[in-house]
Formats: C-alpha cells, sequence, structure tokens
C-alpha cells in the first residue's frame, strides 16, 4: 500500500487489513426507547446529527491538511466527498427542525361547533341506544 493510503487510512481510521475467513456475528440488543414520544425522536435524531458534524468537521480538518501535505488528486476528491457529506448532514438537521415544526402545528380540522345535532356520539354508542328502543 503507498503512503498516502495509509494516511487516509488513519486519519479516516479505516482498517488496514481485509480479514477473509469465518465473520463472527455479534448480537447487539435493541436499544430502541420504549417511549414512542415523538419529542424524544426529535432531540436524539438532533443529538446524533450534531454529533455527525462533529465528527465530520474533525475529519474534513485533517483530510484536507493531509491533501495539503501529500498534494495527491485522490486526498483532494476524499475532501470533497466528505464536504459534500457533511453538508447534506447539515440539510437533515434543518428538515428535522421543519418536520417537527409540522407536527406540533398541527391544525385542529375538526367542526368546531354543531348545530342541529340530533346525535353527537360515536356508531357504537348509537347501535347501543338503538337496541336498548328494541
Amino acid at each position: 500500500m503507498s503512503t498516502i493510503d495509509d494516511k487516509l487510512n488513519e486519519v479516516l481510521d479505516i482498517a488496514e487489513e481485509v480479514f477473509e475467513g469465518k465473520k463472527e456475528v455479534a448480537i447487539v440488543p435493541s436499544t430502541t426507547p420504549k417511549n414512542t414520544d415523538p419529542d424524544v425522536d426529535f432531540e436524539t435524531g438532533r443529538e446524533n446529527l450534531y454529533k455527525l458534524l462533529a465528527k465530520g468537521n474533525e475529519a474534513i480538518d485533517g483530510i484536507l491538511s493531509l491533501a495539503k501535505e501529500g498534494e495527491h488528486p485522490r486526498a483532494y476528491e476524499v475532501a470533497g466527498q466528505l464536504i459534500k457529506t457533511v453538508s447534506e448532514v447539515s440539510q437533515d438537521l434543518l428538515g428535522l427542525q421543519e418536520k417537527m415544526k409540522k407536527l406540533k402545528d398541527v391544525p385542529n380540522t375538526g367542526p368546531k361547533s354543531v348545530t342541529n345535532a340530533l346525535f353527537v356520539g360515536s356508531t357504537t354508542e348509537l347501535t347501543k341506544l338503538l337496541k336498548k328502543k328494541d
């Protein structure tokens, strides 16, 4: 492997060797929270996106210094792809904000008031009332 590949592997924290043979499968317990509150999901997703942005910015700094040092075209190509990926994560963060705002601002589309209603209730309640009359 060339020195530029070694440096890229070091900066991007990628394994140098590919292991062949039997693959061990680790059983990982589910980390899905039992809470189905969208606010919790929003906060978790937001936190993860911020962590990705921080790691991406660190990786960009490292790859740019490596590209300047080695002046290798592949290093600049990787830096460009990494910058694009980090910008997409930033857009995902904004999209998450917009989606959460839409969820919280759902208008109440039901009728405000009902006039001249003969029966107000569910169909099961109506069925029960009709059975009582018989």
